[in-house]
């Protein structure tokens, strides 16, 4: 005669385990997904904006982007009578940026199949990656602006960076510099303030050029022109 089974007392585990499920679960739609690769472009869209993306009825859009809010995937910001819908923060960027990763070595390989410009160069939410982002982390690296496990920026970092008008004085509570895996190259490009330091005065001082809606970006000749005196980096 066997006694009383054990039982199961709930701890932390299961709330954590339950916590990821509810991601995954949220994630595990392709309209939502969509979405949420939108949103990569690291603008604020709206609930019309993303429908269109979709191609889902107003009505199906809402009750994803319900999903996605109550799973911390994405926050909605009012301004006035309008509502916009964003990420939450650079730690989904960076979540969905390696799920890409991990989903595109089962379908194809990225050397023929990723389309040449956003290989070439893209935002990864707030910082640039692909072909290039990755040339230049390298180049940080060997030139040793950055530590060797890219966790921070060093002194003569420092000081290359104000060189090209770009301040890291206030990382606020976000990691000052990081390396991102990049899913389409396979190593790292910039991540943390840093990376969206960069990023913003590449933009500033016209290096480069986005189209709103798109995660594409291209290299003006200012750009490409700093780019090869900056970082001995020769644009194709």
């Amino acid at each position: 005669m066997t006694g009383p089974q054990p039982q199961h007392v709930p701890d932390d585990s299961d709330a954590l385990e339950h916590a990821i499920v509810g991601v995954a679960a949220a994630l595990a739609d392709s309209s939502r997904v969509r979405m949420l690769s939108a949103l990569m472009d690291g603008r604020a869209w709206t609930a019309t904006e993303l429908c269109a993306v979709t191609d889902v009825a107003p009505s199906t859009a809402s009750a994803h982007l319900n999903r996605l809010i109550n799973s911390g995937l994405i926050v909605c910001v009012a301004q006035g009578r309008h509502r916009y819908y964003r990420l939450t923060g650079s730690d989904i960027a960076a979540l969905i940026e390696n799920m890409m990763g991990v989903s595109w070595r089962r379908i194809a390989a990225p050397e023929s199949s990723t389309p040449t410009a956003l290989r070439t160069a893209r935002t990864c939410y707030d910082h640039l990656a692909g072909e290039v982002a990755v040339q230049i982390y390298a180049v940080m690296a060997q030139q040793a602006w950055i530590t060797p496990e890219g966790s921070a920026v060093t002194l003569y970092g420092r000081q290359q960076f104000a060189a090209l008008r770009i301040d890291l004085s206030q990382p606020g509570r976000r990691k000052a510099c990081c390396g991102c895996l990049d899913w389409s190259e396979r190593r790292f490009h910039l991540g943390g303030y840093a990376g969206a330091a960069l990023l913003t005065a590449f933009d500033a001082q016209g290096w480069l050029t986005r189209q709103p809606g798109y995660r594409e970006v291209a290299f003006t000749e200012a750009g490409v022109r700093h780019l090869r005196e900056v970082f001995d980096i020769t644009l194709r």
